[in-house]
C-alpha cells in the first residue's frame, strides 16, 4: 500500500501550538519508518484549513481517487480538516475504501473502523474554529466599544505593538494633518493634495503617488478627528486626534 504524507500549518490562531511543517514532516516520516509504510509522495500546505478550497488538499484527493495511494499519513486528523464539507469527504472515501487507512501519530483509521470516532474528532475540530471565530469577533467588539481601535492604524499613525496601542507617526502626521487644512481651504483638487502628500514621502506601498479615491478616504475618515469606523458602527476612540472635526468637508 502507498501512502501520502500531508503536512498542513497556517498562520491563524489555531495554528499555533501545532508543530511546524518540518516538525510535521520529521515525526510522519519517522513514524512511516517504524510501521513500515512506504511514503510515495509528500504534501505541504501553508493555510488554514476551516474553509474548504485548499488547493493542495483537493490535489492529493485527486491522486488517491486516481489510485496513486491508497493511504494518508497525517499527525491529526485536524490537520486534514476543519470544516464539515472536506471532513466528509474524508470520511467518505474512506468508508468507500478508496482510502483505506490514514495514520496520525497515535492512532489508524481504517475503511472498516466504525465511523463515530472520525466524525467525532471533524466534529471537534470544526466547533473549535467556530468557537475561535465566534470570540474572536466578541473580543474585537469589546475592544471598540473600549476605544480601542481593532485594525492597521491608518497613514499618519502606528500600531505600537508592544504597548498594543496606536501612536502618532511623528513623520508622517504633520503631513496628513496639512492636507486636511489645504483641502479645507476649497482650493485645492483631490490630485493636488495627492501631489503634496508624494512630495513629502507620504505614498501607496507601492512607492507610487496615491490614488484620488484614497485621498478621498483619508479625508473622508473620522478616524482623524478621534472616532473610528467598525462593522459599520461609529466609536469615540482613545488616539490622539490629528484634526478638529471641523475641518472635515
Amino acid at each position: 500500500m502507498n501512502y501520502f504524507t500531508y503536512a498542513r500549518k497556517s498562520t491563524d490562531v489555531e495554528d499555533k501550538q501545532v508543530l511546524s511543517i518540518e516538525g510535521q514532516l520529521a515525526e510522519l516520516r519517522s513514524l512511516a519508518k517504524s510501521e513500515g509504510l512506504e511514503i510515495v509522495s509528500e504534501f505541504i500546505e501553508k493555510r488554514t484549513a476551516k474553509m474548504p478550497g485548499r488547493p493542495v488538499f483537493n490535489n492529493m484527493l485527486e491522486r488517491i481517487q486516481q489510485g496513486e495511494a491508497q493511504g494518508i499519513i497525517c499527525w491529526k486528523l485536524d490537520r486534514l480538516a476543519r470544516n464539515p464539507v472536506d471532513g466528509g469527504q474524508i470520511s467518505w472515501l474512506l468508508q468507500q475504501g478508496i482510502i483505506q487507512r490514514i495514520q496520525t501519530h497515535d492512532r489508524s483509521h481504517l475503511s472498516k473502523d466504525n465511523v463515530l470516532m472520525m466524525s467525532v474528532e471533524f466534529g471537534m475540530a470544526n466547533q473549535f474554529i467556530r468557537d475561535l471565530s465566534s470570540n474572536t469577533t466578541r473580543g474585537l467588539h469589546h475592544k471598540a466599544k473600549l476605544g480601542q481601535f481593532p485594525g492597521t492604524a491608518p497613514v499618519g499613525y502606528l500600531n505600537d505593538v508592544r504597548a498594543k496601542t496606536i501612536v502618532v507617526d511623528r513623520k508622517k502626521s504633520k503631513f496628513i494633518k496639512s492636507a486636511f487644512e489645504l483641502y479645507a481651504q476649497g482650493n485645492s483638487r483631490l490630485e493636488d493634495i495627492s501631489k503634496y502628500l508624494f512630495e513629502n514621502n507620504v505614498h501607496s506601498t507601492g512607492g507610487l503617488a496615491l490614488h484620488k479615491d484614497r485621498v478621498k478616504f483619508i479625508l473622508a475618515n473620522p478616524f482623524y478627528y478621534g472616532h473610528f469606523r467598525y462593522a459599520g458602527e461609529i466609536y469615540e476612540g482613545r488616539h490622539t486626534p490629528l484634526i478638529d472635526k471641523a475641518v472635515i468637508r
